[in-house]
């Protein structure tokens, strides 16, 4: 075990598989009357089963180890990587920490979005990259062929350049980017079982962080925000603006070859089901909307007070990784008076969880 330079111990938890792209849309997709389209989504499918089954295997061996001490210079470390459209990781190094960018848009993007999020977590809560200990941050690009996802494999970010038909390149979407490095956060801190409720959270955690790197790479703040996550990605012609929202969940698409959003947005319409971990990507509208309705009532930049609220939970070590709902919406209560006293934060965190259906206090 190490540290971040506080208190905050930094141990490399078991991560699991988390695609940006729901697997409900792929397995959409993969029934679909158009070959090309339905070869894509199933190709993704069978790449993500194996992801999987490599993480299971190599966590034992791997992730086990206490994360390696790094010099807390407040820099990035960034190497990006381009796989092409293969699947052995990581590929080619084609930029690396400080060099001047290439021809390629898409290396140039995960270049960039990688410092982003470096960036917010540096600045905004004093974390040295995603372990807090200087973690150097590595991706991949140009991964498979018609690869429809982006993900984070526990060591480095992966980029699919998606099928040109419904998805666009996955590096397109700042948010998306730190969704998926947002999740290695979680790794290394509260480490969120992914199923059920947990899962669900685990989920919305990196949706909420995601979308304030993208608040902050554009200086706006949280009424300027547009709270969709993967805004950009849906190719021209899909009847969609995102693949969520966290403003109006539900609302993000409705296409006949995606099916329509089935996000939730208060536990009046929790959905139970076996499919997707107990659907950690469908149920995740519910506190992605509570922290939407929290930044909205406090205003000004949603990642100061509502992010930080966010912050103390998922770090401060009484986040149980089989959380529910409930036990997070009471944190972040507690997490609101603990910094800001009994003021207007803990009051809004309150009816912010009320308004979705979750019990806070």
């Amino acid at each position: 075990m190490t540290t971040n330079g506080g208190s905050e111990p930094v141990i490399r938890r078991t991560p699991v598989f988390c695609g940006i792209v729901p697997p409900h849309i792929l397995d959409h997709l993969a029934q679909h009357e158009d070959q090309t389209l339905s070869d894509a989504a199933l190709r993704t499918l069978q790449h993500d089963s194996a992801a999987r089954t490599r993480r299971r295997v190599t966590a034992v061996r791997t992730l086990a180890a206490a994360a390696a001490p790094a010099a807390a210079d407040s820099t990035p470390h960034r190497t990006i990587y381009d796989a092409g459209h293969r699947t052995d990781l990581p590929g080619t190094e084609v930029r690396a920490e400080g060099t001047e960018p290439g021809q390629d848009a898409t290396v140039n993007r995960a270049y960039a979005g990688l410092g982003a999020t470096f960036e917010l977590y540096l600045k905004a809560y004093e974390r040295d990259s995603i372990d807090g200990n200087g973690l150097p941050l590595n991706a991949s690009v140009h991964y498979d062929v018609n690869y429809d996802n982006a993900f984070w494999n526990g060591d480095q970010m992966v980029f699919g350049d998606g099928d040109g038909e419904i998805f666009v390149d996955f590096t397109t979407s700042v948010d998306v980017i730190g969704h998926e490095l947002t999740h290695g956060v979680t790794q290394y801190t509260a480490n969120l079982e992914y199923y059920g409720q947990s899962g669900a959270l685990n989920e919305s955690v990196s949706d909420v962080f995601g979308s304030l790197i993208k608040q902050y790479s554009l200086g706006q703040s949280a009424d300027q925000a547009d709270w969709l996550i993967g805004e950009g990605l849906l190719a021209p012609g899909v009847h969609g603006v995102a693949l969520r929202s966290m403003k109006a969940p539900g609302t993000a698409y409705d296409d006949p070859r995606l099916g329509k959003d089935p996000q939730p947005a208060t536990m009046q319409h929790y959905v139970k089901t076996s499919r997707d971990n107990g659907g950690v990507h469908i149920n995740s509208g519910i506190p992605n909307h509570a922290f939407y309705l929290l930044a909205t009532a406090l205003g000004g930049n949603a990642w100061e007070r509502a992010g930080q609220i966010w912050y103390d939970v998922l770090t401060g070590g009484e986040l149980r990784s089989d959380a529910t709902f409930a036990d997070f919406a009471k944190l972040t209560v507690t997490a609101a008076k603990a910094r800001y006293q009994a003021g207007e934060e803990s009051e809004a965190a309150l009816k912010a969880w009320a308004q979705v259906g979750v019990q806070a206090a």
